[in-house]
């Protein structure tokens, strides 16, 4: 696993790298995160493709520059990393934010993009969840009880949560302007425009997996992109909460790669 940097429209960009395939893979994380939240399920993925995750910016150990921090923002942040990065086609596997974002870009970008998984995706539930209050609670105080907290909740059933997690969101969530552009991306998504749209214009094949548990962004919002996108597929993940891939990491893995390997 490499860290690398790159510029991108004035900001400095961190992301890792692992594997050597010519196919691509990019991992697209959730609200707060950084892309050592993929770390769990790299070295499955290394053996197939050149997976590529960036930290968002305005997230993990990226730039965090004062703007508006939209849905749209974001996408548009991702394709012109695919691009100064040279990805002519590439798979993309983004989680909760990351899978609302990895829609809007998917939508734009179809001609590039060979299938797309999602992972308890945003874009469909409008109010909070206990456990995304608790996580929010953690991004805006954040210490080892609010932090031990809030990932305890998302497990669904409050399975251990590695201290390394914690520690780094802490550290994370401490930086300048980490806290800004939480918040700033949390206003963002609560005035997206209504995400049906672009599900509609999604033509590449599509896999939704999501934690039975889940109480961040419960399974029930699954059956709107189910319903929604053209070629789905959907996978319900039993005893995980919001990240399955995480809680779960081999099953997780072998049933994306079983996904990504079919031809169609």
């Amino acid at each position: 696993m490499r860290e690398e940097f790159v510029n991108i429209d004035g900001s400095k960009i961190r992301y890792i790298t692992t594997g050597s395939s010519k196919k691509n893979l990019v991992l697209i994380h959730g609200l707060g995160a950084s892309a050592e939240r993929w770390a769990p399920i790299l070295s499955y993925f290394g053996k197939h493709y050149n997976v590529v995750v960036p930290d968002l910016i305005g997230f993990g150990y990226s730039d965090k520059p004062n703007t508006d921090y939209t849905a749209d923002f974001f996408a548009k942040f991702v394709s012109s990393f695919v691009d100064t990065l040279g990805l002519d086609r590439t798979m993309i596997m983004g989680s909760s934010l990351g899978g609302q974002i990895a829609i809007e870009y998917t939508a734009a970008n179809q001609q590039t993009v060979d299938k797309l998984i999602l992972v308890s995706p945003a874009g469909a539930m409008k109010q909070s969840t206990p456990a995304l209050d608790a996580y929010i609670m953690a991004a805006l105080y954040p210490d080892q009880n609010t932090a031990k907290n809030a990932f305890t909740m998302m497990t669904g059933n409050n399975k251990d949560v590695n201290q390394g997690i914690v520690d780094d969101f802490v550290q994370r969530m401490r930086l300048p302007n980490a806290k800004f552009a939480f918040m700033s991306t949390l206003l963002g998504l609560k005035n997206a425009p209504e995400i049906t749209t672009r599900l509609e214009k999604i033509m590449v094949p599509t896999l939704v997996v999501w934690g039975e548990l889940d109480p961040v962004i419960p399974v029930k919002y699954a059956e709107k992109f189910v319903r929604e996108i053209r070629d789905c597929r959907f996978y319900q993940m039993e005893n995980c909460g919001h990240t399955p891939y995480v809680e779960d990491p081999e099953n997780f893995a072998n049933l994306v790669l079983d996904f990504m390997k079919t031809n169609k």
